[in-house]
């Protein structure tokens, strides 16, 4: 695997181990910014063979749609990343023992899944990424924490960051805060859509048609974000910018401090990172047991 003056990816052959949404983020962004050729880009999954065609058509990359297909390419690729679902994880990883070679980069997208637990599924170390994008990946917008085994060389840190560079931004953390990074941004969207539903829900239950409650939710959501990234301010100081003593806007924070909003999305995040850990506590008992 060597890196190129023009890509990091370029001439690395990729396998996705998995081809659901977050790995059909991964790898559009990938054929998009054309960092890599997507003759080099392997796709393949239990058994959905129409799944890996719609891959084919839609980015021209490789299905390997047969059982012949998918062990030439775990064994020729630079690159396996692993985004089976996390019941699927222990049996999927633990059958990579007798394919992969000690040089081979393994890319988790699992949530919970610990790099410790990978190794003790293939009975060995390996060089491994473990990484946790969000779905806004799909749109070139994603946030991505990562870290890495003690044993991944520079050049393929390199290779990792710019993967997740092409569908948004990307981050290292150490490994203890991976948890985290699922509860803040991993599975961040879903909080804000959340609120967008009752945003949207309080617009027509005063009136608003709901497309009209919809196209200002989003547009309201989109600025208060966009004012955040352009400013550089913190949003607690913007907040305080927009609310003026004894106005509507202070009314309505008042309200949700009285539910406790800022409690309940603190616990909220909290338990989603435990749940990630209890996730991954579960494959690890797995690969125990084995």
């Amino acid at each position: 695997m060597t890196l190129s003056n023009t890509s990091s990816l370029a001439g690395v052959k990729l396998c996705f181990y998995g081809a659901g949404s977050m790995a059909e983020a991964i790898l559009r962004g990938i054929v998009e910014a054309k960092l890599a050729n997507p003759s080099d880009i392997t796709v393949m999954n239990r058994q959905n063979a129409d799944r890996l065609r719609e891959l084919h058509r839609l980015y021209g990359v490789v299905p390997a749609d047969t059982d012949a297909k998918k062990e030439d390419a775990l064994a020729n690729a630079d690159m396996i990343i692993l985004g089976m679902k996390p019941k699927d994880a222990a049996n999927a990883i633990r059958s990579l023992r007798a394919v992969l070679r000690p040089e081979q980069l393994l890319v988790s997208l699992i949530a919970g899944l610990s790099i410790a637990t990978i190794h003790q599924l293939l009975g060995r170390e390996q060089p491994v990424v473990r990484t946790m994008p969000n779905t806004s990946s799909t749109i070139g917008l994603g946030a991505t924490g990562i870290s890495y085994s003690a044993s991944v060389p520079d050049e393929s840190r390199a290779i990792a960051i710019a993967m997740f560079r092409a569908i948004g931004l990307a981050t290292v953390v150490e490994e203890s805060l991976i948890e985290a990074v699922t509860g803040v941004s991993g599975s961040g969207p879903a909080y804000v859509y959340y609120l967008m539903e009752a945003m949207i829900a309080a617009g027509v239950k005063l009136g608003l048609e709901p497309e009209a409650a919809r196209e200002l939710t989003v547009q309201t959501v989109r600025g208060a974000a966009e004012m955040v990234r352009t400013t550089g301010e913190n949003p607690e100081e913007l907040r305080r910018k927009v609310t003026s003593p004894n106005g509507s806007t202070q009314a309505a924070i008042e309200t949700l401090e009285r539910f406790d909003f800022q409690e309940a999305m603190n616990q909220a995040i909290v338990r989603c990172a435990d749940r990630a850990r209890e996730m991954g506590e579960a494959i690890r008992a797995e690969a125990v047991q084995a």
